[in-house]
């Protein structure tokens, strides 16, 4: 288990999904080195767990995530750590490739503020559902650092170079009500039922087709920076690699019967 840092639990519905949870409500789930280091561990366990098949990386309280905490990383500065942005490397950066190269779905619950590697970490996963309200930001002009947490390619991927550079070079907040227009969240809730909506999501990815799931989410982080020749390629191979499953054998009969198909993720 990873620990009281992050909670790692399965959903009493649908075991599942498992819910990954942020668990520093008093300081906003702010990042210390604990933290961090418990959320590799939780990212691990559950792309490793079969028995998983579907996530939802939540944070406790009333905020999502604020990012570093910047109380402790004065403190290294201070003392001249020289190893201060070995976190960018040890942590932040397995974090996010974790979370997008997680073969299962990853829904991302913000019930409050999502700033800096908190954004960069919700953007790292397939969906998200913003509470009402709920404030986004970068934040790393404003203490005179560029991003990480892989937001110079989900701000570009998802909102163009123009936008992007507007978020990071200003550091203008940005609310959920504006992340649903353009596209960055799936849907507005409000807070006390932003938990609820994620895992309504998640346990509908969970019932689904988690290969093909797991295909598609290789397949557009493939086609999002590659030339068309090498995405049509890594289409084909996923084709058939697909084809040989059970689930899309049984899914094409259960089309003929006229039946809902019934995946396994095999």
């Amino acid at each position: 288990m990873a620990g009281d840092a992050v909670l790692v639990e399965k959903d009493a519905t649908v075991p599942a999904v498992a819910v990954l949870t942020l668990n520093r409500p008093a300081r906003r789930n702010a990042l210390t080195l604990e933290l961090k280091q418990a959320l590799v561990a939780a990212v691990e366990q559950v792309a490793a767990d079969a028995s998983v098949r579907a996530v939802v990386l939540a944070g406790s309280g009333n905020a999502f995530c604020v990012g570093q905490d910047l109380g402790e990383h004065a403190e290294a500065l201070r003392a001249g750590a020289g190893s201060t942005f070995d976190t960018v490397e040890r942590h932040y950066n397995p974090i996010v490739r974790g979370l997008t190269g997680m073969p299962k779905p990853v829904v991302a619950a913000i019930n409050g503020v999502c700033v800096g590697a908190g954004l960069g970490f919700a953007l790292a996963c397939d969906l998200r559902v913003a509470a009402e309200g709920a404030v986004f930001a970068t934040a790393f002009s404003a203490i005179g650092l560029t991003a990480d947490s892989g937001l110079s390619a989900s701000l570009v991927h998802s909102l163009g170079a123009s936008r992007a550079l507007e978020l990071l070079l200003l550091g203008e907040s940005f609310t959920a009500e504006q992340a649903a227009r353009w596209g960055l969240v799936r849907a507005v809730a409000p807070a006390d039922q932003v938990l609820d909506s994620a895992l309504d999501l998640a346990r509908t990815l969970a019932a689904g087709p988690t290969a093909a799931y797991a295909e598609i989410k290789r397949a557009v982080a493939i086609g999002a920076v590659s030339p068309l020749e090498e995405t049509l390629a890594a289409e084909a191979a996923a084709q058939a690699r697909l084809g040989r499953t059970r689930d899309h054998a049984g899914a094409v009969e259960a089309f003929l019967a006229k039946q809902r198909p019934t995946f396994e993720g095999v």
